[in-house]
């Protein structure tokens, strides 16, 4: 049993930073690529970030290109997501998931995921 759980959200202003952790528990963290999603409220799931398990090619959403960052800590079975220069825009709950492929922006391609964390962005 694969279990993901995300932490490090809260209540932040514009401009402001975030780090956000996937700890992994369970059978093997890898070879499996991960990627971060979010969710606002009224809205449908999207694709935020994503990494290979070897070499830590990443991808981005366009609307966080520049200001987030994924990186993974193979060692520590974790995840994380950098977001800087956050925008009101960014408040969502933010998911963590396994992809059963390289890595990918589709959630189809994603087989377990955490709760979530919220995120909030205050003007």
């Amino acid at each position: 049993q694969v279990l993901l759980a995300e932490s490090g959200g809260g209540l932040v202003q514009a401009g402001d930073s975030l780090r956000l952790s996937c700890a992994h528990a369970g059978p093997a963290f890898g070879p499996y690529g991960m990627g971060w999603f979010r969710q606002a409220p009224g809205k449908e799931r999207e694709f935020v970030a994503a990494i290979t398990w070897v070499n830590g090619g990443t991808m981005y959403a366009d609307s966080v290109k520049g200001r987030f960052t994924i990186s993974r800590d193979n060692a520590k079975n974790t995840m994380y997501l950098q977001m800087n220069s956050l925008k009101p825009e960014d408040t969502a709950v933010y998911y963590c998931a396994r992809s059963r492929a390289l890595y990918s922006r589709e959630m189809g391609e994603y087989d377990y995921w955490g709760q979530g964390t919220q995120v909030t962005v205050s003007s």
